[in-house]
């Protein structure tokens, strides 16, 4: 058995075809085809079905071919960590974002990182929690931007820095003149939330005591997918929403207005999430640094009147 046939059965499981399998590998449909011959031989276990068309794996090579995945994936960190201890930051980093951070952080640090490291090749996908946290753990990802603690014994938190909530209000709201409001001030008739998985959700759920059900504006149920949509659904039909720090920084002067702060001010803790095994600290650690650089120096510690959701 070597890496070339595991990479082979990939191939095949990818295409659904042995000559395409072939192609895309860069080798001959005889050799491709012979390789996985005496893999199937060696395991002593069929992992393709020929007689189908399109070709499937068998059960049994389902699980053969996540296995090699898996392979694979562990092989290409090995690499990439033992040049990491020869000072070389090069190969590949999966990195997942929350979409209620994703637009507002990115900017912030991902071209000087980039730049600094133009020998790592960097991919980022935008996802919700739990898909982050189920790719991380299978190998997809490399690292998670997530709010935290999740207390999955599987994961290592590197907490980064808290984001503070404000309340987005339009003028119709009867808040008066306060400075500083309650959650119980919020009217949640007129509360717009984002839909169902978001973790921002879960934690204006938590902020204002709510129950899942009876939430909406009168007649009219939305649930938004994006925290700029709930700001231009204030904007155009009032109500109130939730939005963190970053997302207020994009505001204009006048909407700016509409920005009202909590007595008691609710934060979400941001960390850099892995797999507890993961290998390539430094990589990492300077993943973190580039992070902590961009954002507020306040950002890095709580202070006494704020409190985590």
């Amino acid at each position: 058995m070597n890496f070339q046939q595991l990479e082979y059965i990939i191939a095949v499981d990818k295409y659904r075809n042995f000559g395409k399998a072939a192609v895309n590998t860069f080798v001959t449909q005889p050799t491709l085809s012979a390789m996985i011959q005496k893999l199937e031989d060696e395991l002593g276990i069929q992992i393709f079905d020929r007689k189908q068309f399109p070709i499937v794996p068998t059960a049994e090579g389902e699980q053969i071919i996540e296995h090699a995945k898996t392979v694979l994936q562990a092989a290409a960190r090995m690499r990439a960590y033992a040049k990491e201890i020869k000072g070389e930051i090069t190969g590949d980093l999966r990195l997942g974002i929350i979409p209620t951070l994703a637009p507002y952080l990115l900017p912030l640090f991902l071209k000087p990182f980039a730049e600094l490291h133009h020998q790592l090749k960097i991919f980022i996908k935008e996802m919700v929690t739990e898909d982050i946290i189920s790719q991380i753990k299978s190998g997809d990802l490399d690292i998670g931007l997530l709010v935290t603690p999740l207390d999955d014994k599987q994961l290592k938190e590197y907490p980064l820095f808290y984001e503070e909530f404000y309340a987005y209000a339009a003028h119709s709201e009867k808040l008066g003149d306060k400075k500083y409001i309650l959650p119980k001030d919020i009217n949640i008739d007129r509360l717009w939330l984002l839909e169902e998985g978001h973790c921002f959700r879960n934690q204006i759920f938590n902020l204002c005591e709510l129950k899942r059900d009876n939430i909406g504006m009168n007649n009219l149920h939305y649930e938004a997918g994006s925290i700029e949509t709930l700001i231009n659904l204030v904007d155009k039909y009032e109500g109130i929403t939730i939005v963190p720090h970053f997302a207020t920084l994009n505001l204009t002067p006048d909407q700016k207005k509409n920005i009202r702060a909590f007595a008691e001010q609710p934060v979400r803790q941001i960390s850099l999430v892995v797999n507890h095994t993961y290998p390539r600290i430094r990589i990492l650690k300077h993943l973190e640094e580039a992070i902590k650089k961009s954002i507020p120096l306040h950002a890095n510690s709580l202070s006494k009147n704020v409190v985590q959701i």
